[in-house]
C-alpha cells in the first residue's frame, strides 16, 4: 500500500504530514507526487501564511525513501532518473513555496527526509531527532541535483562526513553542523513548530514574502542591479506598510492583509 501525503489547515496555517505508516515516513513515488502538487496549490493561495512540513507521529519525520520501490521504481536508468525528476519537483516546490516553511523534526529524519526538511525555511526538531544518510551502506549514491540543498545548507565538510561515514547525528550535533534551526525538548517540539508559525503570522505576509525572495536573489551572487535596487522598495505602496506604521504610531497590533 503507498503512503500518504496529508494536508489540513487551522486559519491561516497548513500542516502537511508525510504518512507512511510502517515504513516510518518512507517516501514513495506517490508522495512525492502528492508533495509537489499539494505544495504548489498551497503556494498559490494569499490567504495562507505558513506551512509546517512533518511526519506523521512521533518516530520519523521521514526515514528515507521507500527502498522496496528500488526493484521497480529505480531498477534502471531512465526509470531512476524519472522517479527522481519527480522528486526533485517535490523538493522544487518547497523551495519556491511563496509563504515561510516549517520543518517539524521528530524521530528519525534520514536520505530523502533530510532533504525535504533542507528545503524548509525552518528546522524545529525534537532533541531525540536523529539525522543522516547512510545511503552508502546500500550501495547507492545521492542524486547530485537533490544533494544541492544539503550542499548550501550544511556546507561540504559537514556534507562529505554524512556521506562518506553514513553517520547519524543527534540533534545537538545537527545544530551545531547547521542541518537544524532548533533543538527543543521532545515534549515541546510540536508547540514550538506552531509558536513559530504565529510568529510569522504575526508579521506582514508581503514581506515574508519579499524576505525569501531577495535572500535567495543573495544567494545566488553578483551585484544587484538599480532595478533590483529599487524593487527592494515595493514595500512602499503597500496596504501593510502602512498598516504597520500606523499601528505602531498608534500603539496597537497591526491587522495585515497581504496587500
Amino acid at each position: 500500500m503507498s503512503g500518504r501525503v496529508l494536508c489540513t489547515r487551522a486559519e491561516n496555517v497548513a500542516t502537511v504530514t508525510l504518512s507512511n505508516p510502517g515504513k516510518l515516513n518512507a517516501i514513495d513515488f506517490a508522495m512525492w507526487q502528492s508533495l509537489a502538487e499539494i505544495v504548489a496549490e498551497l503556494s498559490g493561495d494569499d490567504q495562507l501564511r505558513c506551512v509546517i512540513v512533518r511526519g506523521d507521529g512521533d518516530q520519523a519525520f521521514a526515514a528515507g525513501g521507500d527502498i522496496e520501490e528500488f526493484l521497480s521504481r529505480r531498477d534502471t536508468v531512465d526509470r531512476a532518473m524519472a522517479y527522481h525528476a519527480q522528486a526533485g519537483a517535490a523538493l522544487q516546490a518547497l523551495a519556491d513555496c511563496r509563504q515561510p516553511t516549517i520543518a517539524l523534526l521528530q524521530g528519525a529524519c534520514i536520505g530523502g527526509g533530510l532533504e525535504i526538511a533542507a528545503q524548509c525555511d525552518l528546522r524545529i526538531c525534537a532533541q531525540s531527532s536523529r539525522f543522516g544518510a547512510p545511503i552508502n551502506r546500500l550501495g547507492f549514491s545521492m542524486y547530485p541535483a537533490e544533494m544541492a540543498s544539503l550542499l548550501r545548507l550544511a556546507g561540504p565538510a559537514c556534507l562529505l562526513e554524512i556521506l562518506l561515514e553514513g553517520r547519524i547525528l543527534g540533534a545537538t550535533e545537527a545544530l551545531a553542523k547547521g542541518l537544524v534551526t532548533r533543538v527543543v525538548a521532545d515534549a515541546d517540539v510540536v508547540d514550538e513548530a506552531y509558536t513559530s508559525a504565529r510568529r510569522i503570522c504575526a508579521g506582514a505576509p508581503l514581506v515574508a514574502r519579499w524576505h525569501k525572495q531577495w535572500l535567495r536573489r543573495l544567494q545566488q551572487g553578483g551585484p544587484l542591479s538599480d532595478e533590483e535596487l529599487r524593487a527592494s522598495f515595493a514595500f512602499l505602496d503597500s496596504d501593510d506598510y502602512r498598516e504597520g506604521l500606523a499601528a505602531f504610531m498608534e500603539k496597537r497590533k497591526p491587522q495585515f492583509t497581504g496587500r
